[in-house]
Formats: structure tokens, sequence, C-alpha cells
């Protein structure tokens, strides 16, 4: 198994950013479009557990966005061969004094590389 080999970090990465920025301004046609479209999608936030695609991406059409800008911190992005790869980052919210962490498993996909598993948490 190769680890990090520079194209595939390369792709996620890009891909992690690019869903980073459609998070902050809730875009939800490139949110939606990079979690994988199976109902064995599962994302885990801080107050709700979603199974599939189709219950993740309602939750993303009725959530809050009054507060969605943050800054990211030791961001730590592993790709495993060229079809797998973990992403996890630290956040905190622009003016709130909460820390968050965030990970996601990333997958290559036909369509490109899509999240399967996601987990949200705030620091108590």
């Amino acid at each position: 198994m190769e680890i990090n080999h520079p194209e595939a970090i390369a792709e996620v990465k890009d891909a992690f950013e690019r869903y980073e920025t459609a998070l902050i301004h809730n875009d939800l046609t490139v949110l939606n479009e990079l979690f994988w479209n199976s109902p064995h999608t599962v994302r885990y936030g801080v107050t709700e557990n979603l199974y599939g695609y189709e219950s993740i991406s309602a939750f993303r059409n009725a959530r809050d966005i009054s507060s969605l800008d943050r800054i990211l911190k030791n961001t730590v992005i592993t790709t495993y061969d060229h079809h797998f790869a973990t992403a996890n980052t630290e956040f905190q919210r622009k003016g709130s004094g909460l820390i968050g962490r965030q990970s996601q498993t990333w997958v290559r996909t036909p369509e490109g590389w899509r999240v399967v598993t996601a987990h949200v948490s705030l620091l108590a």
C-alpha cells in the first residue's frame, strides 16, 4: 500500500478545500455533490446522526446557516493507495470560543472523490 502518493494527496486536498469553501458559503449543490450518493453514507454531527445520502442532504437544506464561517487548523490528510483517504481537522467558528473537530473518509468513485463517512463534534 502506498501512503500519501503526491497525486492522490493533491486530489483529496483539492476536494477537501472545495468542500470547505462550499460549507462556509452554503453551496448545497457542491456539498451534495461531494458526499457519496448512497444509502451507505453516514454523517454524525454535533446533534444529529444521519444515515444515507438523502438524510444528509435534507439536513443541509434545513440547517441554520447564520454562523458558517470558520478557521481550520491542524488539518491532516492521508491517502492510502489511490482510492481511499482520511481528512481530519480542528475548526473554530469565527466569533466563537468553541473548538470543533471534523473527520471525513473519502473514496475515489467513478464520479471523483466523495465523502463516505463524516463526523463533527465540539469540545466541551
